[in-house]
């Protein structure tokens, strides 16, 4: 999901930016730049830092700039589809919520939100289980996974990220945490006692037989 990427990349100087600060103005400008976009169409630039100018700058003719190539470390978030993605509900439509993870909003249709039918209620953010009585509300933690991906280069926001909680260990994190507390009650159920002795012997008080003549 988070990784580190050594890149080189090209950050346009203003002329009534040039001066001594040139690392500081540099930095400042890489942010502006490239934090926030997705790189090669498939991560987003998170954080940038570490920027170091390569060689000298370029001018381009009819252009006050200096154009100058820059190598820098940045922080990338990519999403994968089959991932699973822990995140806090921040929005309830009709439709499904909305899932933050990381620094993007992944939505999960009213479809993919559990095994039971869902009534939505939009006015105070939350939706409830019809039979399960399960809720979900704004600032619910939840566990999901990415089902589908589109990724916008023109906005990253605005990404369409499609989730469900309709697998085993899926779901707001109470149902989950619920669900195991269940499974291991069930698993350390013991036995009942069983009257016969390990030995093959018969007890103490069982009454004895009389022999053969």
């Amino acid at each position: 999901m988070y990784y580190l990427d050594h890149r080189r990349d090209v950050v346009r100087i203003p002329p009534e930016r040039l001066g001594p600060e040139l690392s500081s103005v540099l930095t400042e400008l890489a942010q502006q730049q490239f934090e926030g976009k997705l790189v090669d169409g498939q991560s987003l630039a998170v954080t940038i830092r570490d920027v170091k100018p390569i060689g000298e700058g370029h001018i381009i003719h009819g252009d006050g700039g200096v154009y100058q190539e820059v190598e820098y470390e940045a922080l990338l978030f990519r999403p994968e589809i089959q991932e699973v993605v822990e995140g806090s509900v921040v929005e309830i439509r009709k439709f499904g919520a909305f899932v933050r993870f990381g620094p993007l909003d992944g939505l999960l249709h009213v479809s993919q939100i559990m095994d039971d039918r869902v009534n939505i209620d939009e006015h105070n953010q939350r939706l409830v289980g019809i039979e399960s009585k399960k809720d979900l509300k704004v600032g619910y933690k939840v566990r999901a996974r990415v089902v589908s991906l589109s990724l916008s280069e023109i906005s990253p926001r605005d990404s369409r990220i499609g989730l469900t909680m309709r697998q085993p260990a899926l779901g707001r994190l109470e149902w989950i945490q619920e669900s195991h507390k269940k499974t291991d009650e069930k698993g350390g159920k013991k036995a009942a006692p069983s009257t016969k002795r390990a030995s093959g012997k018969p007890a103490a008080d069982a009454p004895k037989t009389a022999a053969a003549g």
